[in-house]
């Protein structure tokens, strides 16, 4: 019996996630979550809009 021994043992699956009932609590998370999430999401496509911020990196001198 020493054909599938070797190697790694395959992990056991887990149980599936039962869906819990969410309460009003949960709803209005879930959604401030989501707001938040857009709000943050305008500001960077807003700041991705301009150019570098500050210093440009590593400056290359003219001399070899």
């Amino acid at each position: 019996m020493s054909g599938r021994e070797g190697g790694k043992k395959k992990p056991l699956k887990a149980p599936k996630k039962q869906n819990k009932d969410m309460d009003d609590d949960d709803v209005a998370f879930k959604q401030k979550q989501k707001e938040d999430q857009k709000a943050m999401d305008a500001l960077k496509a807003k700041a991705s809009g301009k150019g570098p911020l500050g210093g440009s990196g590593i400056k290359k001198s003219g001399k070899k």
